[in-house]
């Protein structure tokens, strides 16, 4: 009888671990595509070995004097398990073996968030209800009928797999894959609840509060870490994201943590200088126009912008004046101007023609040349 032991070059008392270890070793040696063919009648042997080895059962009949691979010995002769092999030369030796739990993490789910610019600019706490999968109160996730409970598969004796053996260049191979009858999941449910359909889980619409900060905008996404639907079998729920959307602003308008609007001044307004009054963000302000403003003129109110999304502080309040000149005098306005033109020696003015500005780099350009 062949001393496997020696063949894979460990002791007769060797774990399942240093067994496994001297086989990879002399596998990546042995193989005929790395050692060539003369390596192959080695390597059939070192297999032998490890079929006999790697099995509780085999090596325990090894042990009491008999040989599994020989003729009527019980064993399969050269086989060996592919999965091994597999872990040898592709780098397997993680994967998990045994049935797969059928509780599984459920998915992450993104929902989206309208909210105003006020909500935006000051935070707001929002309830939004919520359709997803939570725990089957039935079956509480055991996916079984009340009073039953899973049954150990039959073709598979709770392993999650079948082994199938073929022959190859190599001798005869064993393959490993998931069984049909139980999916992998080394158990079957002959009674499922009748509730969630043997799901562990049902849909159902609850409300979930979120807390918006100040100074998110559209495409900002919050999570909330496992609120989203909960896995197959009662498994771990996933995450729960919102994205948010702004909706227009029927007045101002955002640029950053900033907000801005127009405001339309009659031109006498803007030559002798008056106090407005503009509903903000935070209710009624008096807005100062001194007189001579000009078209164009930007007056700023700081703090009355958006709030800042990773620290503290607002942003700010632009305000863009827009002078508008009368149209359709009657002849007692006309003289009015008239007379006033005559005052400013205005009557026949010659105009004055100044730089085209072409934006904000050009005016930068022209401050530091001086013009």
């Amino acid at each position: 009888m062949n001393d496997y032991y020696a063949t894979l070059g460990v002791e007769r008392n060797a774990s399942a671990d240093e067994i496994k270890k001297a086989y990879r070793k002399l596998a990546r040696k042995l193989h005929p595509d790395v050692a060539g063919p003369d390596a192959e009648e080695e390597f059939k042997e070192v297999q032998r070995a490890y079929d006999v080895l790697s099995s509780a059962d085999k090596r325990q009949q090894y042990d009491m004097g008999s040989d599994p691979t020989a003729p009527g010995g019980g064993g399969m002769g050269g086989g060996f398990g592919f999965q091994d092999i597999f872990e040898t030369f592709f780098g397997g030796g993680q994967q998990q073996r045994g049935p797969i739990p059928r509780a599984r993490r459920g998915q992450d789910s993104l929902l989206r968030v309208d909210i105003d610019l006020s909500e935006a600019a000051f935070g707001v706490t929002k309830s939004v209800d919520v359709d997803t999968a939570v725990v089957c109160s039935t079956c509480s996730g055991s996916c079984c009928a009340p009073g039953t409970s899973p049954v150990t598969c039959a073709v598979c004796n709770g392993s999650g797999t079948v082994q199938r053996v073929a022959r190859s260049f190599l001798g005869q191979v064993m393959t490993t894959s998931p069984c049909a009858a139980c999916q992998g999941f080394g158990t079957t449910i002959p009674n499922p609840c009748a509730d969630c359909s043997g799901e562990g889980r049902v849909r159902s619409r609850r409300t979930v509060k979120i807390e918006i900060p100040a100074g998110v905008e559209t495409g900002v996404r919050i999570k909330m870490s496992g609120q989203g639907e909960v896995g197959p079998a009662g498994g771990p729920a996933g995450d729960l994201y919102f994205e948010i959307k702004e909706r227009r602003h029927a007045v101002f308008t955002r640029q950053g943590d900033d907000i801005a609007c127009t405001i339309e001044v009659p031109m006498t307004a803007a030559a002798l200088g008056t106090v407005l009054e503009l509903e903000t963000l935070d209710g009624m302000r008096e807005v100062d126009l001194h007189a001579g403003t000009q078209p164009g003129q930007i007056i700023t109110l700081k703090e009355l912008g958006v709030g800042h999304l990773h620290g503290s502080g607002r942003g700010s309040l632009n305000i863009t004046i827009e002078v508008v000149v009368p149209s359709n005098l009657d002849e007692e306005q006309s003289e009015l101007l008239r007379q006033l033109a005559a005052l400013r020696n205005e009557e026949r003015p010659a105009g004055r023609v100044t730089t085209h500005s072409g934006g904000v780099f050009s005016r930068l350009k022209d401050k530091f040349s001086g013009r």
